[in-house]
């Protein structure tokens, strides 16, 4: 068995002290990486500080921080600064977010996202090494500047949150890891493909590029509390169809459930909130979604695995109960702990 993670929200209902035994557990049970990223609530920088002060030795990972939200400079100002504080175990993960977030909330124009991206991942990587930083791009324009501080990696890994095709060929070019969400099992071979070819075009090769996608889990013998996650999985799948948007509308639309996104939707308008949850097809959680018994979990977390992930990365439905995240966590863990030398970035 491979690598396996974990996102944790930093939603003001999760306390300091929840987020310490959750991370504490997962650093406990041999987890690699523990994520966690920000939209409006807490920012990710602080809550892997806390966390990289009070566990020993699983990886911090920014899950996702968006690139509009900061300078590139001061990105790799805090990475190297976590990445020291927790002494190597730090893992940067961007992603572009989404026009609402940005605008709405950031105020900034969500322009020309991948151009962006790649910016940011350009100058990231020339601070990180050291070098005094001159570069030219359309959006930065940046001279003679270098960090007075070093991380202890010699090279931070990047991994990038990425589903759209150009995105996804940008991650092959670049990125030490692809950090998807809402990844369907029976296109994930797919959508791996585009970024194996990106890689190849740039001289490079897939097992350079670790490929860990969040997916929502489960974990419980009883049927009841079974019953109740599949109402969690729905509603949290709702709001990424009908409230974000249209990048996550677009993404089930491409994997063939327009007709169920377009009921989610529709009844989302009319605030119908459990129409919209039963619009969401057996078939979509089937494919995308994990929950029963440990050993179903264990069983459909492999066919992730058979499918091209290296760590799969364990995320909860909105509303899960602290108890079931330590069951499932518990369900979920590796059969020793992670290795150095394993393939997680």
């Amino acid at each position: 068995m491979g690598p396996i993670a974990l996102t944790f929200s930093s939603r003001q209902e999760t306390s300091n002290d929840t987020l310490l035994e959750v991370a504490r557990l997962a650093d406990d049970l041999g987890y690699h990486s523990f994520w966690t990223g920000e939209s409006w609530g807490r920012d990710a920088f602080t809550m892997l500080t806390l966390v990289g002060c009070n566990t020993r030795n699983i990886r911090l990972g920014t899950g996702i921080v968006p690139v509009f939200s900061r300078t590139p400079g001061l990105i790799a100002q805090s990475i190297a600064s976590l990445d020291l504080i927790s002494q190597g175990r730090a893992i940067l993960g961007l992603g572009t977010s989404g026009r609402i977030v940005i605008e709405d909330w950031h105020g900034i124009p969500y322009q020309e996202p991948l151009r962006r991206t790649r910016e940011y991942m350009e100058i990231i990587r020339q601070a990180l090494s050291g070098s005094r930083v001159n570069y030219e791009g359309r959006f930065f324009q940046l001279k003679r500047f270098a960090m007075s501080v070093s991380p202890i990696q010699q090279n931070v890994p990047i991994f990038l949150a990425s589903i759209g095709p150009r995105n996804l060929q940008l991650t092959g070019e670049l990125a030490d890891g692809w950090l998807p969400i809402w990844v369907d099992l029976q296109h994930l071979p797919d959508l791996k493909d585009t970024v194996v070819r990106a890689a190849s075009k740039a001289g490079r090769d897939i097992s350079q590029i670790t490929v860990a996608p969040q997916v929502l889990c489960y974990a419980s013998d009883s049927e009841e509390e079974l019953a109740e996650a599949e109402k969690l999985m729905r509603s949290h799948m709702v709001y990424y169809i009908a409230g974000m948007g249209d990048y996550y509308y677009d993404l089930f639309c491409r994997y063939g459930y327009q007709s169920e996104a377009d009921m989610v939707r529709t009844h989302w308008q009319n605030r119908e909130r459990g129409k919209a949850a039963a619009a969401i097809s057996d078939r979509m959680l089937e494919n995308i979604t994990v929950f029963g018994n440990a050993a179903a979990c264990r069983d459909k977390l492999g066919q992730f695995r058979r499918s091209g992930v290296d760590m799969p990365v364990v995320a909860f439905p909105h509303g899960t109960s602290d108890v079931a995240i330590t069951r499932t966590l518990r369900a979920l863990a590796p059969a020793s702990p992670v290795g150095s030398g394993q393939h997680a970035g």
